[in-house]
């Protein structure tokens, strides 16, 4: 995955969720849980690639982090609870998927539709 539409096709693909684009900047696409209205996947493009900001629990953030070069502690956001990834092709498709999915179980709460 090195595209913003990758990512917002596959959040899509989770219940309640929907595309917004709340600022006047519109480099800032982000994916939202219907209920509550949170966010669980900012995308947005930075020194020339895709970048993808997701909710993390402190357990796993620093796994990520420690795991790939390319996950970062998140530009713009609470560095404690988000992670940037940099979608530059060098962290698989699977874990992308994964790191997102991890973000909307924690953004969705306990109505989640999604298996844990």
């Amino acid at each position: 995955m090195t595209e913003r539409q990758e990512i917002l096709d596959f959040g899509m693909t989770f219940p309640d969720v929907y595309i917004d684009t709340p600022f006047r900047d519109d480099n800032w696409v982000l994916l939202r849980y219907r209920k509550n209205k949170r966010a669980f996947a900012w995308t947005y493009e930075r020194k020339g690639h895709i970048w993808v900001n997701v909710k993390a629990d402190p357990m796993w953030r620093d796994f990520w982090r420690n795991e790939y070069p390319a996950v970062i502690p998140a530009y713009h956001q609470n560095k404690e609870h988000w992670n940037s990834i940099i979608l530059d092709g060098s962290i698989p498709e699977k874990d992308i998927k994964q790191m997102i999915k991890e973000s909307y179980i924690l953004i969705c709460g306990a109505g989640c539709a999604v298996r844990r």
